[in-house]
């Protein structure tokens, strides 16, 4: 059956999924970027920016399995980008990521003012939902075609998702930073998980948590 999966969502230390004062130059927050520095050492987030090179072991097969598997991907609007308000304010945006972002799939972009879908080269195409957190999710699994959807962030995306009790399994690689202050991943608490993976790498403890409960 397909599931509702969140991969490699870095979480510091004292818990915070993004850095406080977040802004187009600064999109996961001052000292967010930390996060994921340890990704783009490895060969595989290497080879998402098309660059060669790059680490094997634990942490690229980490890499490697938030992919495998995933036919569609949600986000929420802070994700997709800076623009607040309408989208006239900035009508050309379309992703952070350049002409051909890392997906290769349809991904839905939880918003409250309806867009026109945008297709991108390398078969991701951005379709943008304004009727809630389970259309998205039915959108998506529709899309995937049997695969399992990605939940890609940010921080309040997930945590609805959680309250909702519709995420299947969070993989949270834990960073050894602190960032003191931003925006904290667990603070509603989570119930009806159990820790199913558990192992260490320099750069990050990799924490798998499935749920225990329908």
């Amino acid at each position: 059956m397909p599931q509702l999966r969140v991969h490699n969502f870095c979480i510091s230390l004292d818990g915070f999924g993004a850095g406080p004062d977040q802004s187009p130059d600064d999109p996961i927050g001052a000292g967010g970027e930390r996060l994921h520095e340890w990704i783009f050492q490895t060969r595989a987030g290497r080879a998402m920016g098309g660059r060669e090179g790059g680490s094997t072991g634990l942490d690229d097969e980490f890499v490697r399995a938030g992919v495998e598997g995933i036919g569609a991907t949600i986000m929420g609007r802070n994700m997709f980008g800076p623009v607040r308000g309408p989208w006239s304010s900035d009508p050309e945006w379309s992703g952070w990521w350049g002409p051909n972002p890392p997906f290769h799939h349809p991904v839905f972009v939880l918003c409250r003012e309806p867009r026109q879908s945008i297709a991108m080269r390398g078969g991701t195409v951005f379709h943008f939902v304004t009727d809630g957190i389970e259309k998205a999710l039915e959108r998506a699994f529709d899309a995937a075609g049997g695969a399992d959807v990605r939940l890609a962030g940010g921080v309040a995306t997930i945590r609805q998702y959680l309250r909702a009790g519709l995420v299947d399994s969070l993989h949270l690689p834990i960073i050894p930073i602190l960032l003191g202050r931003g925006e904290r991943l667990l603070d509603d608490g989570l119930t009806g998980y159990e820790a199913t993976t558990f192992t260490a790498s320099d750069a990050a403890a990799h924490v798998v948590l499935t749920r225990t409960r329908p």
